[in-house]
């Protein structure tokens, strides 16, 4: 199961939760006055719970301006009914389930979960959808059983995605991140009106599964973030994986402008012109999952510094190490079996793999030649499969690539730097829970933990009541350690921070039991010897529009034309 289907499942505990749902009577609604306007929620007929959904957070420009920064978001002044669920951002169709869901380019949507209780102040915790930036929405979270002892406000949200949320040309009008400044402005929306919904603006834990949890990861790492959040629960994706920053945004640009037949990728005013004009079908017809490089393209960017509202203007690298950022409580983690991620592709990409390793190196490394990069790739292949194709028998090492490479190492890499820099509160964890209803790993007769299967754990379950007794034990183990962190930013007791070495760590398994060794052990020194070596960081745009340059040259030339004229007047 890839995470298209990890993402898939989410969407249809959403919805059957949705279509489940009676036409409420009047004693089912909550009517709250906000800074924005009245707001009417309805109360969830399976929960303690009332759902305000739809409620506009920022506006999203449109058009030729839809890749500019959020505008502020509307006010109202007779009541509304917070009732629309199915606002999406435009993204490619995945499933079935897109039927019930209706993408318009205005989608900057919250939905907030409030438990039925006369108390004020609660904690707030803030969730990132996944996708790989490329496609999801908020309302894919229900974690109603996470709000059951009613001191818990649920926040999540829709932000732009693919090429509307991240194409980043470093123009005025593209000067890329839309999708993470609209998270920003939905941290700001919600430090603005959550106390009018019983939050409290001052306690707010911001989390995420994949790509989320690489945005929080970013997050963490933004100055237009800061203080907006207190705590971080990234899940599955760190700010260092290849897939959660461009390398190169105008390279990429280009690329993909060429896949949908616009050939005059060197001219930037007219590449700005062709995406400001396509249609958005068109934009959102590339899924990006197939790549073996560990990126689906677009993604956050390292922003031109003269951006007034960049996100980021210096890579997550560098500002890890230098500490650049504000010290938070993470609890921070993956599954064991993250590379399950890639198993869809086994069949086709074994015998590719063994062609050519080095076409499935990620896109974070860097060499000086092509020699360089084969003998680096011989090294990476031999020490997953030693001497041995590719196959249906070392399977297991295949889904052991891809869980380093696309989010286990990354993460681990992140700890390191994160705790060298003086962060000594960072919860670290290994989700390794199987029970017999956990699918075989194909060609192998075990089972592993698969991309976000932590998530999928602290969610709420279409049918809990009939799932195994060690699965009930493990939801209810793993929600209250979420909670406690959420509440008071540490898990547990026994839960000691992790240091530079990565441990100790807690293997949330069949026992929860916390392990003193670094996690992923050799693995890790591997890649820290390949990363130390080979890291290819992220730069920013490397050029303007052509207007800014026509400017230069006409001043640079009338500056030649008057130093020659005063020359030739001595």
């Amino acid at each position: 199961m890839e995470l298209w289907t990890c993402v898939l499942l989410l969407c249809a505990a959403a919805v059957c939760v949705t279509c489940e749902q009676q036409p409420p009577s009047d004693e089912d609604w909550l009517e709250l006055d906000t800074p924005q306007g009245p707001v009417r929620g309805r109360r969830d007929p399976n929960a303690d719970v009332y759902a305000f959904y739809g409620i506009p957070y920022a506006t999203a420009p449109t058009g030729a301006n839809r890749y500019k920064p959020p505008l502020p978001a509307p006010n109202w002044t007779e009541p509304i009914g917070a009732i629309d669920e199915h606002i999406i951002c435009p993204q490619a169709a995945f499933g079935e389930v897109n039927l019930l869901l209706k993408a318009q380019e205005d989608c900057l949507i919250a939905n907030i979960y409030v438990p039925n209780t006369q108390e004020k102040n609660l904690s707030v915790f803030v969730n990132v959808h996944g996708g790989a930036f490329i496609f999801g929405h908020g309302g894919t979270y229900v974690a109603n059983n996470l709000l059951k002892n009613k001191d818990i406000i649920l926040v999540n949200f829709n932000y732009r995605l693919g090429i509307h949320g991240f194409l980043c040309l470093g123009t005025e009008d593209v000067p890329g991140n839309a999708g993470m400044k609209d998270q920003v402005e939905l941290l700001r929306w919600v430090q603005k009106n959550i106390a009018s919904y019983g939050g409290n603006p001052n306690d707010v834990t911001l989390g995420g599964y994949s790509a989320g949890s690489a945005s929080v990861d970013l997050l963490m790492l933004s100055k237009s973030a800061e203080g907006l959040f207190h705590r971080v629960i990234p899940e599955s994706a760190g700010n260092l994986a290849a897939f959660s920053v461009q390398r190169d945004p105008i390279d990429i640009a280009k690329y993909q402008a060429k896949k949908l037949n616009f050939e005059n990728v060197d001219d930037i005013s007219a590449l700005e012109q062709f995406y400001k004009t396509a249609s958005w079908e068109l934009l959102t017809s590339d899924p990006f999952m197939d790549r073996p490089d560990s990126t689906f393209l677009f993604a956050p960017c390292v922003e031109r510094e003269s951006e007034d509202e960049a996100f980021l203007t210096e890579s997550p690298l560098s500002i890890l190490q230098k500490g650049s950022y504000k010290k938070l409580p993470i609890l921070y983690g993956f599954a064991n079996m993250e590379g399950l991620f890639r198993i869809d592709y086994f069949n086709d990409w074994k015998e590719k793999m063994n062609e050519k390793f080095s076409d499935f190196l990620p896109a974070d490394l860097t060499f000086e030649s092509e020699a360089q990069k084969e003998e680096v790739a011989n090294k990476i292949k031999e020490f997953f499969f030693e001497d041995k194709p590719i196959s249906e028998q070392n399977v297991l090492s295949y889904v052991d690539y891809f869980s380093d490479v696309l989010f286990a190492y990354p993460m681990l890499w992140a700890v390191k730097h994160y705790v060298e820099a003086g962060n000594n509160e960072i919860y670290l964890y290994e989700y390794s829970f199987v029970d017999e209803n956990t699918p075989l790993v194909p060609h192998a007769n075990v089972r592993g933990a698969n991309h976000c299967a932590q998530t999928l754990t602290v969610l709420d379950g279409v049918d809990e009541a009939s799932e195994t007794p060690e699965m009930q034990n493990m939801r209810k183990a793993i929600r209250e350690l979420w909670r406690n962190f959420i509440k008071t930013g540490k898990p547990s007791d026994e839960w000691k921070p992790a240091g530079a070495n990565r441990a100790p760590y807690m293997d949330l398994g069949v026992k929860v039991e916390l392990k003193d060794e670094p996690l992923l052990g050799p693995r890790n020194e591997l890649w820290d010897d390949i990363y130390g070596k080979y890291y290819r960081d992220s730069v920013p745009p490397k050029t303007t529009n052509n207007a800014s340059l026509l400017t230069s040259s006409f001043i640079l030339a009338h500056l030649i034309m008057i130093v020659h004229y005063f020359m030739s007047v001595q």
